[in-house]
């Protein structure tokens, strides 16, 4: 703790309170709600929110203020038993963003409960050797007994340090948990500049965009088996930008369910992501979208690099 300095006229000063950074690990199985309470903790959006499970593939980290201290927010991907290479490089990149961080906060949807996925989780938290909190969403739609006893047997599984009961959605709750993970950053500068909300670069961001935008369009019409990449990013003399997309599928039918009858599909899509692009790098923006068939391009190394996973070899 930073002491008090006496001025010379004798009035006592308080020096600055010493600042504090750290990570907090965002953990649990798909569609708890992760993506949701990281954008409301902290208070823009940074990581993209969709129906679909799994929509987060990488670690997304976002950057929440609380007084002196900063929270680097790591959202994770959803933790599932996987079936795929790429589904082993998400579950992979979730637990190694629980191991290197201050704080491991496991995110449980109240209403399904400690079902089958939650149980495997918690068997392999127990190994996992950093503080852990346990953060039970969507609180508004079930009785407070249940959420009780929900919390005593999760609590009876886990050493967890803190339960937090909240709404990502609404926001209930989520300024307190804000307040107690600053409370746990360790004394450090901070990490970031202090209105930067994200440290994902605006290339990735605008991908990511567009990725959700899919999904909003399309629904179950889809398969997940597709990713965006942004190609050219283009200040202009009036300060815009131009920015070119492609959209990998991997089949020719999927390429046509993404095009649409007569583009309308494309057309929609690229006006929703142009908008809240523009948004996040606060500028005109102009957005061409291209859509391509590579097959098997989640066996490619090339892709996992660029959506900042590592790839398995095995």
């Amino acid at each position: 703790m930073a002491e008090d300095e006496i001025a010379p006229d004798g009035a006592v000063t308080h020096a600055p309170e010493e600042t504090r950074a750290g990570f907090a690990a965002l953990i649990g199985v798909p569609n708890a709600g992760k993506s949701t309470l990281l954008n409301a903790l902290v208070g823009a959006k940074v990581s993209i929110v969709s129906r679909k499970v799994q929509t987060t593939r990488a670690l997304v980290r976002g950057i929440a203020m609380e007084g002196v201290a900063q929270i680097v927010l790591v959202d994770t991907p959803g933790i599932f038993a996987p079936k795929r290479r790429l589904d082993r490089a998400m579950v992979h990149s979730a637990w190694s963003g629980a191991a290197d961080a201050d704080a491991v906060c496991l995110l449980v949807d109240a209403r399904k409960g400690a079902d089958g996925e939650v149980e495997a989780i918690l068997r392999r938290l127990s190994d996992v050797k950093r503080p852990k909190i346990l953060i039970l969403n969507k609180i508004d739609l079930i009785p407070r007994e249940r959420l009780l006893e929900l919390a005593a047997t999760l609590n009876a599984q886990v050493p967890f340090e803190d339960t937090f009961m909240i709404s990502a959605l609404n926001g209930d709750g989520v300024e307190t948990l804000r307040k107690a993970l600053a409370k746990r950053m360790p004394p450090s500068p901070w990490l970031y500049p202090e209105d930067q909300v994200s440290d994902a670069p605006l290339r990735m961001l605008a991908a990511e965009i567009t990725r959700e935008k899919i999904y909003d369009r399309l629904h179950e019409e889809l398969p997940y088996r597709s990713t965006v990449e942004t190609d050219q990013w283009q200040g202009r003399p009036d300060g815009s930008v131009r920015i070119e997309q492609t959209i990998f599928v991997e089949r020719e039918s999927q390429r046509s369910i993404v095009l649409g009858k007569n583009g309308q599909t494309i057309k929609a899509i690229g006006q929703a992501a142009r908008i809240e692009i523009a948004e996040v790098a606060e500028t005109k923006v102009h957005l061409f979208l291209h859509v391509k068939v590579r097959e098997n391009w989640a066996d490619d190394p090339a892709r996992y690099r660029e959506m900042g996973l590592e790839f398995p070899t095995g």
